[in-house]
């Protein structure tokens, strides 16, 4: 098997001295360089055309985003920033995600390096022209009425441009949405705080209790519980600190889980790129109590790990590229729904 050969760019010699050995351990990757900033990372690039880089977030000279930017722009491959887990690096990994980077890691936590960097390797990289993730809300559904229904979303690796993609499509009254996406702790009010300003509707990390209205998108927390839906008198948001389900907490499965149970036929279920399997069986589930369910393609996502599984298990009705499934998901949570997407 050929191995993934990376380039490994940070100011620091200690973190480039870490990620060497914890991906040289791995037999199937190759360290081809490291380089101490953009500059010499521009020729290492170069001279040595890596798979994969890993880019330091903060460094002299240039700022990632802005090396991440010119190659994204110029020469695009998968990148994996290398952030501190602070409220600034945050907003910072964020905004390197939507620009096309594949995955975000914290110092100096590289547990699950090795693969990200395999999958990287695997995954779809769209030059920035190709990117629309910085576009106003887009109003085509004014006449939209939601129905007495739920939307509930799933996504990971690649999914803060796809939910980006799908929400800017979402009017100002569309369905209550729940949306659980693999992330770290620290990241998610970052994430919530800039869809907010991107989307029409109002998004928000889920609070325990929080009502399910109609206009408002609730994002599972990172990193420590597990966003679950309650009917009760009066359907709300529910968190819980139950053991991670497919390795993650939150899981994309016991979101879907808990709408099945809840809301039955009543629920739009949407599962969109990642790595991993998980949401591929609460989605069938969700499919078996009589929800619309909708997948994305694997032309269009950066990695068709979980939609593939969703798909093969007989979980999605409709398998769509991104494009057309904020479309799909309003008319089938629409009042009046045709049952087409």
């Amino acid at each position: 098997m050929k191995r993934v050969r990376v380039l490994i760019v940070d100011d620091s010699a200690t973190i480039r001295g870490i990620i060497s050995n914890v991906l040289g351990q791995d037999p199937e990757i190759e360290i081809v360089g490291t380089a101490g900033d953009p500059l010499e990372a521009r020729e290492a690039i170069k001279a040595l055309s890596p798979d994969v880089i890993t880019l330091d977030v903060e460094m002299p000279k240039m700022t990632g985003l802005e090396f991440l930017e010119k190659i994204m722009r110029l020469r695009p491959m998968p990148v994996i920033m290398v952030s501190t887990l602070t409220q600034a690096g945050a907003a910072i990994s964020i905004e390197a995600l939507e620009m096309g980077a594949f995955d975000c890691v914290g110092k100096p936590d590289f547990d699950g390096l090795a693969e990200k960097v395999k999958a990287a390797a695997r995954s779809r990289i769209r030059p920035l022209s190709e990117r629309t993730t910085h576009a106003q809300p887009i109003a085509r559904h004014a006449n939209y009425t939601p129905a007495d229904k739920i939307i509930a979303i799933g996504s990971s690796t690649g999914g803060v441009e796809a939910l980006i993609t799908v929400l800017k499509h979402f009017p100002a009254n569309c369905a209550p949405t729940v949306i659980t996406q693999h992330m770290p702790a620290t990241f998610t009010a970052s994430f919530a705080a800039r869809l907010d300003r991107m989307c029409a509707p109002h998004v928000a990390e889920a609070t325990p209790g929080a009502p399910l209205r109609s206009g408002c998108i609730y994002l599972a927390p990172g990193g420590l519980t597990h966003l679950e839906v309650s009917q009760g008198s009066k359907p709300s948001c529910k968190l819980t600190t139950a053991d991670p389900v497919n390795g993650h907490r939150p899981s994309v499965d016991v979101l879907f889980d808990s709408v099945a149970r809840a809301f039955g036929p009543r629920a739009v279920g949407v599962i969109l790129t990642g790595m991993g399997k998980d949401g591929a069986e609460g989605m069938k589930r969700m499919r078996n109590a009589g929800a619309h369910t909708i997948g994305q393609d694997e032309a269009t996502s950066v990695v068709y790990g979980m939609p593939k599984a969703a798909f093969e298990l007989g979980a999605v009705e409709r398998q769509l590229p991104i494009s057309r499934i904020a479309d799909a998901a309003l008319e089938f949570s629409a009042a009046h729904a045709r049952g087409a997407a």
